[in-house]
């Protein structure tokens, strides 16, 4: 049987942790309010009833988890609100849309490191920092195609 009480505190944990990691506070809770919700959208009316927040506080944190392809909006059938939900993979979208920031990353500190000049510390630091985003840029669709494997392989699709 579900404990909301429970769901509420374990919700405002993870947004907390998500916080932490640098995601904007009401961000998160929105992100896990919509995760946990049984219903397959929600209104930022409804959004904001569950966090005890008004509509237009959400109304800033659902235009952020747009752009980082975490939540997609929908106009609601016989009403004027719309209604927000998760995409079918979001974690697959918000890390695929990480790759083209990688890369940019990557070529951003090649430039810092040839103009540090060679053979010098930071110039070295700054080249080590190129090469990882680079090698992520690279290995990310490789640990997407195996997530997708993984996924079917434990039945989550």
């Amino acid at each position: 049987m579900r404990d909301e009480e429970q769901v509420r505190m374990a919700t405002e944990r993870m947004a907390m942790v998500f916080t932490s990691w640098g995601f904007p506070r009401m961000a998160a809770r929105v992100l896990m309010t919509v995760m946990t919700a049984d219903e397959d959208a929600l209104t930022a009316g409804q959004i904001g009833e569950r966090l005890g927040v008004s509509p237009a506080a959400v109304s800033g944190a659902v235009r952020y988890l747009m752009q980082v392809a975490m939540l997609e909006k929908e106009p609601q059938l016989g009403s004027r609100s719309d209604v927000y939900r998760l995409p079918d993979n979001p974690w697959y979208e918000a890390t695929a849309l990480k790759n083209d920031l990688f890369i940019t990353l990557a070529k951003m500190a090649e430039e810092v490191a040839l103009a540090l000049g060679e053979d010098t510390p930071a110039a070295r630091r700054v080249q080590t920092m190129n090469e990882y985003f680079k090698f992520i840029h690279e290995a990310l669709p490789k640990l997407i195609d195996l997530w997708r494997e993984y996924k079917v392989e434990h039945g989550l699709d």
